[in-house]
């Protein structure tokens, strides 16, 4: 039962999402007693892909039709199936992200394979059957499902699980063709707009986020929330009222029905805590929630909290972020 780990590429480097898909990949298949090979998609170059050896794995496949370098739903899904029969793989992995979301429902109909998302624990294997955990209703709960298919497909929630290091080891980078034609890439988009972060942090990547809402008063005063994300190396975000006005631009829009952050470091800044905001927010490790009001309901789900006004909080926050740095 080989496994194939769905490894993505953005700017020639491997996205840490990835990372973390690659070494929960590298554990399943030493639990199966084989080895972990992977798939690159997006733009990649070969000694990145080769560093992936760190995290367990032992072959990577890249096609490097250029093509490929932008997500295109069809493409991606054939080149993801082509190299799992290629493999022979019987568990395929890949990040719980937009990518996978799109193409793990396509592949499980093309593949006939059970299919378990947001998966955020190593399988139980049971003679042949893998029970997994996921998370459920926007983190609120978490429940055991059992995949019985002949394939299985594990989309892996974002930094549910640590990314190894190994240092040393290099996986082998082998060229693949999925022997992609014009009508692979009918669904592709005519234009690709790059919404680039603050400090060049993608958002849904980031390890660290600082965000702002209604409490900054207004965009004037967003360069309290830039400076800091700047000394901290962080990406910005805000909540959804303060995109509604047009303080900030969607893309930064955390939330529900925005972009779902899991970062080690979440930083809040004047934003009450409504349940449509934690619902983006509740996987972070560590919550951090500034706010003058102390009956915020976000203090209930912070790990710390800072009562204050943040226009005072945050000059002095980063003055000690830099001093520390």
């Amino acid at each position: 039962m080989s496994v194939l780990v769905v490894v993505e590429c953005d700017g020639g480097e491997v996205k840490k999402s990835s990372l973390e898909v690659a070494s929960y990949g590298s554990q399943v298949a030493q639990m199966l007693g084989t080895t972990a090979t992977a798939v690159a998609v997006g733009e990649a170059t070969e000694a990145n892909l080769a560093q992936l050896g760190e995290q367990g794995i032992s072959k990577v496949l890249y096609d490097a039709e250029p093509r490929l370098k932008d997500f295109v739903n069809g493409a991606y899904t054939k080149l993801i199936a082509a190299a799992a029969e290629k493999e022979g793989a019987q568990v395929i992995v890949l990040a719980n992200s937009n990518i996978g979301a799109a193409v793990g429902s396509r592949l499980s109909v093309r593949l006939k394979a059970s299919l378990a998302t947001n998966v955020v624990e190593l399988p139980k294997n049971d003679g042949g059957s893998f029970t997994v955990k996921r998370g459920a209703f926007s983190g609120k709960a978490f429940a055991d499902v059992v995949l019985t298919g002949d394939r299985k497909i594990l989309a892996v929630k974002k930094n549910s699980i640590e990314a190894l290091h190994e240092a040393g080891k290099t996986a082998q980078v082998e060229a693949f063709s999925a022997s992609l034609s014009d009508a692979d890439f009918a669904d592709a988009p005519k234009q690709v707009v790059m919404q680039d972060q603050a400090g060049g942090v993608l958002l849904p990547e980031a390890d660290r986020v600082v965000s702002g809402g209604r409490g900054m008063k207004g965009p004037e005063n967003w360069h309290l929330i830039e400076d800091l994300a700047k000394a901290l190396g962080a990406a910005t975000a805000c909540s959804k009222p303060v995109s509604d006005v047009d303080w900030r631009p969607h893309h930064e829009h955390v939330g529900q029905t925005g972009i779902t952050v899991s970062p080690n470091l979440y930083i809040a800044c004047g934003i009450s805590g409504a349940i449509q905001h934690l619902a983006g927010v509740n996987s972070s490790k560590v919550i951090v929630v500034i706010n003058k009001d102390p009956e915020a309901p976000f203090f209930k789900a912070a790990d710390y909290g800072i009562v204050g006004d943040v226009f005072e909080v945050l000059p002095k926050l980063t003055q000690a972020v830099k001093e520390l740095n």
